[in-house]
């Protein structure tokens, strides 16, 4: 097997039992990075020297039977508005260029306390917003690889590093995870510490995973979570084992929710229905579902809440140089700027009753959702162009409660791209390459 395929959980494995070496794995990812990230632009910024250098330790560490943590070893990026001491963090914007850090986010300063590797960092739509990444979708490098982690996504799927962070306020996590084909996890709001990642909207902003299997998410999941003193908004729930809970038998709930199938291409609802019977063959309880009286009530409440937060964020950088925005971004501030205080208050309060409401159906079997709208390919776009809001789509709003959501690939289609599912199973080993 060629050293750049291999998934987290594997090559920490075998980093462990000493069968292959930090200094390789790098080597072997370096290599591809040069050779294909030039058509698909996913890095920002690769960081050679300080990746070569923490290999070499991490192989002294591991020849010597000392291992710092579960991902000794293994390489990961970070979405470019991540905090990285040392490495220019400039979050996709003129606005920021040449901002170097003195610390790392929580986020990843605990992936590097557990053995893990920083690679480099992955480009972004500007803030996160909606004004395009350079870079391309590695399956068909006409299509758009969807933001605003695109470069998270765009670097795991074409096999340049096996694991990475992105974030989501909206659906910027598990939109571009299932452009290319990944799997995408948008944890519980606080689950992960946002300390040190630069915020779009201080109450909805969520870091996430993008990997090539849920084992993987699992894994990296485990050592991200947990409660940080700098970060009020963080969980105080106790972390648990996540990769271990991948193993429990219990026969998961399916809810469908049908009224997203009307909008969805035939081949979209033919991939869906492919996917609902072969996890009812597997014993999943499938059920029809209704979406809560509150969902477009939400949506609209967490647009007025980003937009009021975005403007509130960016206020003093905004009055320096606005200037130095780009379209999409500058058009939220501006929003923002003239939402009443009253609409954001009422917006808050909207969100606090879905949030009660959640609570109150929570079932710890954690019903899943499948509908006909995450099953998307990837849209072909002017990949020079703003987000088309079209593939945003209102409706991602109403999932901006706070609570979980995770994407997996079910299908390849025609475009040779992915769709896939809310809360899924671990994905079928396939030896499918990028095109890039």
């Amino acid at each position: 097997m060629s050293l750049h395929t291999l998934d987290a959980i594997d090559a920490a494995r075998a980093i462990r039992e000493k069968v292959l070496s930090p200094v390789d794995l790098i080597e072997a990812l370096l290599e591809r990075i040069e050779r294909i990230d030039g058509r698909i632009q996913a890095w920002a910024l690769v960081d050679r020297e300080g990746a070569r250098r923490a290999a070499r330790q991490a192989a002294d560490e591991a020849a010597r039977g000392t291992f710092r943590g579960v991902l000794h070893g293994v390489p990961f990026g970070a979405k470019d508005i991540f905090y990285s001491a040392g490495l220019r963090t400039e979050a996709g914007s003129k606005t920021m260029a040449g901002f170097v850090p003195d610390y790392d986010a929580t986020s990843v300063a605990r992936l590097k306390a557990a053995g893990a590797i920083l690679l480099g960092k992955l480009h972004t739509t500007e803030f996160a917003t909606t004004d395009p990444a350079p870079t391309r979708n590695p399956w068909n490098l006409v299509c758009t690889p969807g933001g605003s982690s695109s470069g998270s996504a765009a670097a795991v799927a074409a096999r340049m590093v096996p694991l990475a962070f992105g974030t989501q306020t909206i659906g910027s996590n598990v939109r571009p995870a299932s452009y290319c084909g990944l799997v995408g996890l948008k944890p519980t709001f606080g689950r992960i510490s946002t300390r040190g990642v630069i915020p779009l909207s201080y109450t909805q902003d969520h870091v996430g995973l993008i990997a090539r299997c849920v084992e993987d998410i699992a894994l990296a999941l485990s050592v991200a979570a947990g409660r940080d003193p700098g970060d009020a908004s963080s969980s105080r729930v106790p972390v648990g084992d996540y990769v271990a809970a991948l193993t429990r038998r219990r026969a998961p709930r399916v809810g469908l929710l049908r009224e997203f199938f009307e909008r969805a291409t035939p081949e979209v609802t033919d991939v869906t229905g492919q996917a609902i019977n072969r996890l009812a063959r597997g014993g999943a309880d499938i059920e029809e579902a209704k979406l809560p009286p509150t969902f477009r009530a939400v949506a609209a409440a967490a647009y007025v809440i980003t937009r009021s937060e975005t403007a509130s964020v960016h206020a003093e950088r905004f009055a320096l140089k606005a200037d130095l925005y780009r379209p999409g971004i500058r058009s939220s501030i501006e929003m923002g700027m003239v939402i009443p205080g009253d609409f954001y208050v009422r917006a808050l309060r909207i969100r606090r009753l879905r949030r009660a409401a959640d609570a109150d159906h929570a079932d710890p079997g954690a019903r899943g959702h499948g509908d006909g709208r995450r099953e998307l390919p990837a849209p072909v776009v002017d990949l020079g162009a703003a987000i088309d809001h079209r593939a945003v789509r209102p409706d991602e709003f109403g999932f901006a409660a706070g609570g979980p959501a995770h994407q997996r690939p079910v299908h390849r289609g025609a475009a040779a791209l992915g769709g896939g599912v809310v809360r899924g199973y671990p994905r079928p080993r396939v030896g499918a390459e990028p095109l890039a």
